[in-house]
């Protein structure tokens, strides 16, 4: 029987002043503008979200991580922040977040905001007053505004390209150009100026204040930067993109401890501290640095994420990632899916290729993601397989909202309703991350798969949505939903110490670990059913991601726990 947490629950209970409740906890990743919409425009809000909490808590996730919800003109789907210390006008108000927040913390949920400080929008007021500054000024300083080469002073700085493609310098008309490593509507903050450090600061507490349990940093490694002249060329930047020595003009330097530093020292105010996960794409031999408890405690882990479905490099990655948490102290953050990536139901069925570095998801948008090229029904199988693996795993699990459907990648967007600036960005040569970012599916009869009271939705759902609804799901024993629901009500009685023992076994495509406690979970990550010894099928078996008529056979690209 799948057992959950109540619909009301003693929030002085349950979020009690535990400094520790993050490092083993299930939190799931909200994008707002595609969770649920309250008002019938489309567009998912802060009031569709409270009317989903009871959602959540049957669902059993522990916290949420809420996507940006900033005033922003959308031109990187919320990334571009126009104001750090308010709400959408789109989403809700301030009064909406608070109201959020309060029932969140009343059912027994916490809430993790992403926060973005390496760039702003080019509609922050400091950029507008920049741009209205003159060259040399204290507005212009706020961000790297540098100038133009070339006798008549027109050419950029330099050759760099931004990550969404084109130069990563835009000019302004007076002789300067400002950098953007992301889109020109992105405009890179100068962390070296003071002013700009302690504005963060001050909105690190204006939302710890309202409430907020911790912060996903976007891009955490690129705050810090050496703008000095001569600047290397890109070919350079590309070959020290990995730099293991903090060297690298523009990412993960040295400077940064200083300034998550002062970061922590704002989260210890708080009881409990304040949490922090940073989105740090660096060495592994550098994550140390973001996750250490004197910065920002947690770094994710996209290993995973990136790897095929094979036991090998799945062994592996457990391993190195279970001495990683030993030597800094921290604990583990595991990641199938999220907002920037093909959704793992829909890149496990595609064809494994070892060569391209488990980056199969994004070779597939850059070839226009056709869905014919995947299998459908082999993907679905791998993923809840995978899932289950993850779940069982001690650490953190960071889940992304549709995840818990099965939701495959929506490839049939048309160009004229793509949103994502990576796609006008690459002439349309890459599809863009849009299909993971389509409105959730709630009711399979309803307008908009009851997204909204309305048929609006600000990205084209695709009619197969009605088989994904949670309503379709919610009372199938065999569905997703209910695989989801029961193995996180089960993960909080593996939540006693973050070790795991590997379970020998003779089959090369099967992994299985144990887990203090009794606890055993074995995936088989091959395709032909496998003999179990029968000290493991003699178990009472708990939960399996799929059929399993025999109990001493494991099935092809299953899981199964045991008990």
């Amino acid at each position: 029987m799948t057992t959950s947490r109540p619909t009301t629950i003693d929030a002085g209970t349950v979020l009690a002043t535990d400094p520790d409740w993050w490092r083993q906890a299930a939190v799931y990743q909200i994008y707002p503008r595609s969770f649920a919409d309250a008002n019938g425009d489309g567009i998912g809000d802060l009031k569709g979200i409270t009317s989903r909490i009871p959602y959540l808590v049957e669902l059993g996730v522990d916290a949420v991580w809420l996507s940006p919800f900033y005033p922003s003109a959308l031109a990187d789907g919320g990334y571009d922040v126009d104001d750090y210390r308010d709400v959408d006008p789109k989403l809700g108000t301030l009064a909406d977040f608070d109201e959020m927040i309060a029932a969140l913390h009343a059912a027994g949920i916490r809430l993790i905001a992403d926060i973005v400080p390496n760039h702003s929008s080019n509609r922050h007021e400091w950029f507008r007053e920049a741009l209205a500054s003159p060259r040399g000024s204290a507005a212009r300083d706020r961000y790297l505004f540098r100038d133009g080469e070339g006798p008549d002073g027109t050419q950029p700085p330099s050759d760099w390209q931004s990550i969404f493609g084109g130069s990563a310098w835009e000019p302004v008309g007076d002789g300067q150009f400002y950098l953007h490593l992301f889109a020109r509507e992105q405009p890179d903050l100068n962390w070296a100026n003071r002013e700009v450090r302690d504005d963060f600061l001050r909105t690190l507490r204006f939302w710890s204040d309202r409430g907020v349990d911790g912060f996903r940093v976007d891009v955490a490694h690129a705050l810090a930067k050496d703008l000095t002249y001569p600047l290397r060329s890109h070919a350079e930047l590309e070959e020290m993109k990995l730099a293991t020595d903090g060297a690298h003009p523009l990412w993960d330097r040295e400077e940064l401890d200083e300034i998550y530093a002062e970061w922590r020292a704002v989260f210890d105010e708080y009881d409990p501290p304040r949490i922090a996960v940073a989105e740090a794409w660096v060495a592994p031999s550098r994550r140390h640095r973001y996750a250490a408890p004197t910065s920002l405690g947690q770094a994710f882990n996209f290993d995973l994420l990136r790897a095929n479905f094979d036991a090998a490099e799945f062994h592996e990655i457990v391993d190195r990632n279970m001495a990683f948490s030993a030597e800094t102290g921290s604990s583990n953050t595991w990641v199938f899916s999220n907002h920037d990536v093909v959704r793992h139901a829909t890149r496990y069925g595609l064809p494994d290729d070892p060569d391209n570095e488990g980056d199969v998801g994004r070779q597939w948008l850059l070839a226009g993601g056709d869905p014919a090229e995947v299998d459908s029904e082999r993907g679905l199988r791998r993923a809840r397989a995978a899932s289950l693996f993850l779940l069982g795993l001690p650490g953190s699990a960071y889940l992304y909202q549709g995840e818990e459907l099965g939701l495959p990648e929506v490839a049939e967007i048309p160009d004229s309703e793509r949103q994502d600036p990576s796609f006008f960005r690459n002439a349309g040569v890459e599809v863009g991350r849009d299909g993971c970012r389509v409105p959730l599916p709630w009711v399979a009869d309803a307008p908009s798969f009851g997204f909204g009271p309305s048929a609006a939705s600000h990205l084209p759902q695709p009619a197969w949505f009605a088989s994904y609804a949670v309503d379709v799901q919610a009372d199938d024993p065999t569905s997703t939903l209910s695989m989801y629901r029961r193995a996180l009500a089960l993960r909080h009685e593996l939540q006693g110490t973050e070790k795991l023992a590997w379970v020998q076994l003779d089959e090369p495509e099967v992994l299985g670990f144990q887990r203090p406690g009794g606890w055993t979970v074995v995936t088989n990550f091959g395709t032909s059913p496998v003999a179990l010894p029968a000290a493991l099928a003699e178990r009472e078996l708990v939960l399996a991601s799929g059929p399993h008529p025999d109990p001493a056979v494991l099935p092809g690209e299953t899981t199964v726990w045991y008990r």
